[in-house]
């Protein structure tokens, strides 16, 4: 008598990483998986097949097929009873990562993790086994990780490039080798700020105005001056970093700078000039850091450029100007006083509710979307506290370095506080938006807050922005146009 055949339906879940050459392809490992699950008796479904390609993550979360696979795997009925693997080491790259989701598929789900090239028994024995086959494939990770670590280190020393290359070289045969016209770009950049003839902005903008880009085809900005002005390959170094990218630290002591192979764009004496001006500028930011983000003026955020549509920013503290400006990617200038801005501002207001003048206003939300947008903050925000938990815990773990963590962290921070400004002038407009007042007797009240010099700036900054949409400076037209809530 034949025994009787149990079909199952199965998922498949395959992993190739950027730093691992020798493994199979993802062709080469669906063929093999595919193979497996017909002798078995198991219906893989495309909808179940999940491919992370490239990706060198040690974590789960930074493997989005995978994480789409955990999801669906939770669903009822669940959509399949095993997952295929060419190798334990393609589920997870950690051992922790491993026994967490297996956990989970099993006890939750009833989902099974199999191995097509590393058949196990469904014994006592077969749990040691799976552990030691995962524990070896962890090591052999972290200790590749050092091998290629040491092997970049060495290249380091020996002065090898292992960058993309810089404006004004180019890479051929592994070598940086000097293209010309750009290299005259970064000719000019040296000597016109070396001799503090134009500083990082101006020189930003008279390349944009040029109509020259960076090496990534985008337009220059402050930080694209800095980066090349403090870039050592333009002497003939080579500088790399371990663990880390070097972002804006330039004096890390952690970094390694030799001599390069290749030609030298800037002599030393220009360089030395550049750098001293470089040092001048970081001890004049340091000194003028603010450890406050007080609110200066209730126009802070309603008002945008006519010409690029970036808001204005404070400037010198008695001027709004055009951020995008201030960065030199925005080539018209938009600055304006802010008390005389204000007042324009406030006579119009006056204006309108005193002669009671028709204006055009743009709907107000209604109840219902305020509420909804209040939902969507309040879940935002706890996500927001989830997350400082996550980055916490990935250096505490080592998955992330203390630069990575400090990054990760001043973005959580910004991201929270974003949410809970939004958050305050939602609270004021759902306060605001069932009164039944015309919008003249608002617009008066409005006013009175405005200009009282005993009102909180915090009121009056909430007033502004559950009045006024936004603000449209043109300077070229020399017009603003008011758009009312």
């Amino acid at each position: 008598m034949k025994g009787v055949i149990i079909i199952q339906n199965g998922a498949c879940y395959i992993r190739v990483s950027t730093d691992e050459q020798t493994e199979f392809s993802p062709a080469a490992q669906l063929r093999a998986i595919k193979e497996y699950a017909q002798k078995n008796d198991i219906i893989l479904s495309k909808n179940h097949i999940f491919i992370d390609e490239g990706i060198s993550g040690r974590t789960a979360e930074k493997r989005p097929k995978f994480m789409e696979m955990i999801a669906l795997a939770k669903a009822k009925p669940k959509p399949f009873d095993v997952i295929l693997v060419h190798k334990f080491d393609r589920f997870a790259r950690s051992r922790e990562d491993s026994v967490v989701y297996k956990s989970l598929l099993r006890k939750e789900c009833n989902v099974r993790v199999t191995s097509i090239t590393e058949q196990l028994e469904d014994d006592k024995f077969s749990v040691i086994l799976e552990a030691m086959l995962e524990a070896m494939a962890e090591y052999y990770s972290l200790n590749l990780s050092d091998e290629v670590k040491k092997g970049m280190t060495e290249k380091a020393l020996r002065g090898e490039y292992q960058s993309n290359p810089p404006l004004g070289y180019d890479m051929v045969n592994k070598k940086l080798l000097i293209i010309p016209e750009e290299a005259e770009v970064i000719k000019f950049i040296f000597e016109k700020f070396a001799n503090k003839e134009m500083n990082m902005l101006s020189l930003a903008r008279y390349l944009n105005e040029l109509g020259i880009k960076t090496k990534k085809g985008k337009v220059f900005e402050n930080r694209s001056i800095e980066y090349i002005l403090n870039n050592p390959v333009y002497i003939g170094k080579v500088r790399w970093t371990p663990n880390t990218k070097i972002k804006r630290d330039y004096s890390n002591p952690n970094s390694i700078i030799t001599d390069g192979e290749h030609t030298p764009i800037i002599d030393m004496e220009i360089w030395e000039k550049a750098q001293e001006c470089c040092k001048h500028n970081r001890d004049l930011y340091a000194k003028g850091q603010k450890t406050t983000t007080t609110i200066k003026s209730w126009l802070n955020g309603l008002v945008k450029c006519g010409n690029c549509g970036k808001s204005l920013v404070i400037c010198h503290h008695k001027y709004l100007q055009c951020n995008g400006y201030a960065k030199g990617t925005c080539k018209v200038s938009h600055s304006i006083g802010i008390k005389v801005l204000e007042q324009l501002i406030l006579e119009e207001i006056k204006k309108v509710y005193t002669e009671n003048l028709e204006i055009n206003i743009v709907p107000m939300r209604s109840d219902e979307e305020c509420s909804n947008e209040y939902e969507f903050i309040m879940e935002a925000l706890k996500k927001n506290e989830a997350k400082e938990e996550r980055i916490i815990e990935a250096y505490q773990d080592g998955i992330d370095t203390l630069d990575d963590y400090k990054r990760n962290k001043l973005k959580w921070e910004e991201e929270r506080q974003d949410l809970k400004e939004r958050l305050q002038n939602l609270k004021a407009t759902l306060l605001e938006i069932k009164s039944d007042e015309p919008i003249n007797k608002k617009l008066k009240t409005a006013y009175e807050l405005l200009t009282d010099e005993n009102i909180d700036m915090d009121i009056k900054y909430k007033t502004s922005h559950f009045l006024i949409n936004q603000i449209v400076y043109d300077k070229k037209e020399k017009t603003l146009k008011l758009e009312y809530k």
